[in-house]
């Protein structure tokens, strides 16, 4: 799994008006991976409707502290729509954490999510359940068609910005030389 050229890993992806794809209709997708496999993000301005952050840990029979349960869980995208991720700043040795920017990492293993339970994890977090994936070449190939613009990712994007003015964020942080 090489990198590409012109890789978007640690970028984000604001959604064109008008993309026919219903699951990612104004969204901000942040690409964890691209490489000549494929590759792997996150939509990260739609919050679950129904599943609370306690109902969620409590159907992975893990406990949490109590300031846990203003924390949202996220739809991450239609695949793997059941397997939680999560988006977190520091620190990074998590088992099989992979870093996506010097400031962000991506993690699913039950360590980080015990730590976090019991008040040990990242100070940063975000629980996704779901992931948008690109078969190889596939996203290369939207790029091609305009259905993406590029934005930056920073913490501040993930972690700060509230959840209904990331996309209008998103593009006030737009890549104006992406792609030339």
């Amino acid at each position: 799994m090489s990198q590409i050229p012109g890789s978007l890993k640690g970028r984000l992806l604001m959604a064109m008006p008008g993309l026919p794809d219903p699951n990612f209709a104004q969204t901000v997708t942040c690409v964890c991976e691209h490489n000549d496999s494929g590759a792997l993000g996150f939509v990260i301005n739609r919050e679950h409707p129904l599943l609370t952050i306690r109902e969620l840990f409590s159907d992975l029979k893990m406990s949490m502290v109590d300031a846990m349960d203003k924390m949202p869980v996220y739809l991450g995208g239609p695949v793997q729509p059941g397997a939680v991720f999560i988006l977190h700043g520091p620190p990074f040795d998590w088992e099989g954490c992979i870093r996506v920017t010097p400031d962000v990492g991506l993690s699913n293993t039950r360590d980080i999510l015990v730590a976090m339970g019991h008040s040990q994890g990242p100070e940063k977090a975000m629980i996704i359940l779901g992931c948008a994936g690109w078969a190889p070449m596939q996203l290369d190939a939207e790029m091609a068609e305009n259905s993406w613009l590029v934005g930056t990712l920073t913490m501040d994007m993930l972690f700060e910005t509230r959840l209904e003015a990331r996309w209008e964020q998103a593009m006030m942080h737009m890549d104006m030389e992406w792609g030339t």
